[in-house]
């Protein structure tokens, strides 16, 4: 016999009935809790006393820093003198300050944003790839080495110096692919050589040559050559006089083990190739030439007859050392460079586990109604992925509030105040040479207050997903 309702609200169930606990006709009453019982019959004092030491350590390491740091912030560098406000105004009003809250926004605009986008581009081409794994994983590798440690890396990879830098060497790589280095960088003429400085660090000679006789043979004597660059030179050799030419030689005067004589062409002396002669008349260069493997030259006696002899400086300029990347004007985006060589691993892993799980069918459909593959980036791929793509960007950006290591270690000492950003303001002002809690209380307030509401749009958003 099955259940069926009765007239007077019971239940039979297989012929007994269930008896009302109201009564006849009252309405069925739930269940009484047990008293001092809450969800899954945890007892009120046990999830109390197991929630007790987190309290505790949350308020030690948190709440307390936090109400200690505005109170702080409310006195001077000395701690017994109320200031009020004053820490906050002197705090807008110094221009150190200024500069680090102008990179914070520069931090929280550009690093999060390019960390995102590459995470983005390379999930989504790493699914096309058979080696996408072993990509993911070469990509991901930096998350494990410390801010500690990836400072130093790029402290090193951005030196100055070619021979140390690696972002140098392969910049002066390519510069001097497409323009020639200068054959002799550094050498110059004796002082008391017939060459005189004629600025931009050229040399002239004092004194006009003239076709036939002794000013038609004109010898330029240099000095200061790097050995390097004359180890496979050939000797120099006197030029010849020859009709309607005026010649010389160019040469490094200077015998190793000493005996020379100087402005003489001795034995042992090198001759300086492809230095670039050039004669100059009414400050118009009317003739020019290139000196041989033996260090002479000829120029046309029809044109230079009466200009003064110039080595340009183009000859001597010193070789190209690349770029200052740490230098006041780059330092900032190159530190942002090696935070988004870092990070972009962790947006690349986050935004690939929400690509994994995207319905496929949405995609397929689009590509068969005609979507070309940009449109289904931007169209589907891209909005399905938004609440991904948030939590990454909301997460970097709380990241780069509190960035202080790699500034702290790749900046070099002449452009930190150019890179500085708050969190190291907070220590340089706390715990540096002048030392004024009360002013970096102030900082630390005032980054907790930029934090916050980013903190809030994240809340919000685990909120709403749990509503779903």
């Amino acid at each position: 016999m099955t259940g069926r309702d009765t007239a007077d609200g019971g239940i039979r169930a297989g012929g007994a009935e269930a008896v009302d606990p109201a009564g006849a006709g009252g309405t069925r009453r739930a269940p009484q809790k047990r008293r001092g019982s809450r969800l899954l019959g945890t007892r009120p004092w046990v999830a109390a006393a197991f929630l007790l030491p987190a309290l505790v350590l949350l308020g030690a390491l948190v709440v307390y820093p936090i109400v200690f740091s505005v109170y702080r912030s409310l006195f001077d560098a000395s701690g017994d003198g109320f200031v009020g406000l004053g820490n906050y105004g002197e705090m807008f009003s110094d221009d150190g300050i200024r500069t680090a809250l102008k990179n914070n926004i520069i931090w929280v605009v550009v690093a999060p944003t390019v960390s995102t986008a590459l995470g983005l581009i390379f999930a989504v081409l790493t699914e096309r790839i058979r080696w996408g794994t072993a990509f993911k994983l070469i990509v991901f590798m930096p998350m494990a080495i410390s801010m500690l440690a990836a400072g130093i890396i790029f402290r090193l990879v951005y030196d100055q110096d070619p021979e140390r830098g690696v972002a140098n060497a392969v910049w002066t790589s390519v510069h001097d692919t497409f323009a020639e280095p200068a054959p002799f960088p550094g050498a110059k003429p004796r002082p008391t050589a017939a060459l005189r400085p004629s600025g931009g660090g050229a040399f002239t000679t004092k004194s006009p040559v003239h076709a036939g006789g002794p000013a038609s043979s004109v010898n330029l004597p240099l000095v200061a050559v790097q050995q390097d660059d004359v180890r496979t030179a050939k000797p120099a050799a006197a030029a010849t006089p020859r009709p309607g030419r005026i010649t010389g030689t160019v040469w490094l005067d200077f015998t190793r083990g000493g005996g020379g004589r100087m402005d003489v062409i001795d034995a042992k002396e090198k001759a300086l190739a492809g230095l670039t002669v050039e004669a100059v008349k009414g400050g118009r260069v009317v003739a020019s030439a290139t000196t041989a493997a033996d260090g002479t030259y000829a120029l046309p006696a029809g044109k230079a007859d009466g200009a003064r002899l110039r080595l340009p400086a183009a000859n001597f300029a010193e070789a190209y050392q690349g770029v200052d990347w740490l230098g006041p004007s780059l330092v900032t985006p190159a530190i942002i460079g090696s935070y988004v060589w870092m990070w972009a691993g962790f947006a690349m892993v986050l935004i690939a586990a929400g690509l994994a799980g995207m319905p496929r069918e949405l995609l397929e459909a689009a590509r068969v109604d005609g979507a070309s593959e940009w449109q289904v980036f931007r169209r589907i791929t891209v909005p399905l992925l938004a609440p991904v793509l948030v939590v990454v960007l909301v997460t970097l950006m709380i990241n780069v509030l509190k960035i202080f290591d790699l500034v702290y270690i790749i900046a070099p000492g002449a452009s930190v105040r150019s890179a500085n950003v708050l969190a190291l303001q907070l220590f340089q002002s706390s715990f540096g040479t002048d030392v004024d809690e009360g002013l970096g209380s102030a900082i630390a307030v005032f980054l907790l207050l930029l934090v916050m509401p980013v903190m809030y749009v994240n809340l919000r958003r685990i909120r709403k997903e749990r509503r779903r």
